[in-house]
């Protein structure tokens, strides 16, 4: 039994069944010697506003927030923090101060395993959330960044936004770049675990980054090996957004390479 303060923390997206995020942070509250327990909440959108309030109403501490609430969650909460604000979608829920906060730490997690590349073109597939992350950050760092969506409307919107350049989905493939980012949902386990975001050759030269971290590798990080392109798994961006995550709800932290072990074995498709 718990003597300390029980922290009750969870991930609220719809749907929210495939998420890694109970393993990996129940796991971290053991390993930092906390009390708590991290939940899935799955919501659907019509109901985020009642999700909010019973946030508000128990004693819940934290919130991880996935699709498709990044950017619906802003007008739910007391305050913004800039780089959400920027951003215009945000992954986490915290208190401070009394209020309740929306923060963003897709970004950091995003240029974590791209860290050591120089500043190129890139070409980013989606217009949610996780697409307005990865561009905030590829141009903070001085890339140069299309952005496509079968929603050509709101790649336009993003692009005005964060400093992009808008392109329409099918015409995606006629573009140049160093850098393919998948920020939609397509490859994730589940009913699009079969789909691809890209079914065009792609450069040997390029470095392919799927933001989607389950199925690992994904269809698209296969088609990307099999061209020779470099490749990214989605995994290395979720390990370092939680542990800064986790690191805001509680001022402790995890080790990122054991986290990516533990997960890895998860994701493993054979038998123990």
């Amino acid at each position: 039994m718990c003597e300390a303060l029980m922290l009750l923390l969870g991930v609220v997206g719809h749907p929210v069944g495939h998420s890694l995020s109970p393993r990996l942070h129940n796991w971290a509250l053991r390993h930092a010697g906390l009390c708590g327990a991290y939940h899935a909440w799955d919501i659907a959108p019509h109901d985020l506003a009642a999700f909010v309030q019973a946030v508000r109403l128990l004693p819940i501490h934290g919130v991880s927030v996935t699709i498709p609430h990044k950017e619906a969650i802003l007008r739910r909460v007391d305050a913004v923090t800039p780089e959400a604000k920027a951003i215009g979608a945000a992954n986490t829920l915290l208190w401070a101060e009394g209020r309740l906060v929306a923060d963003n730490t897709d970004v950091t997690g995003f240029m974590a395993p791209i860290a050591e590349l120089s500043p190129g073109r890139a070409l980013v597939l989606g217009a949610g959330g996780a697409a307005r992350a990865a561009v905030y950050g590829l141009r903070k760092r001085g890339w140069q960044v299309a952005v496509t969506a079968r929603n050509l409307a709101r790649a336009q919107t993003l692009a005005t936004d964060l400093g992009a350049e808008a392109v329409p989905w099918e015409k995606r493939t006629h573009l140049d770049f160093d850098l393919l980012v998948n920020a939609t949902p397509l490859g994730m386990r589940g009913p699009q675990e079969d789909c691809s975001p890209w079914e065009a050759a792609l450069p040997a030269a390029a470095t392919v980054y799927d933001m989607v971290y389950t199925p690992d590798p994904t269809r698209l990080v296969r088609h990307a090996q099999k061209s020779g392109c470099a490749t990214i798994s989605g995994l290395a961006m979720f390990v370092a957004q939680a542990q800064a995550q986790f690191t805001r709800w509680t001022q402790a932290t995890f080790p990122g390479d054991q986290a990516r072990a533990l997960l890895a074995q998860a994701l493993c498709p054979c038998p123990a």
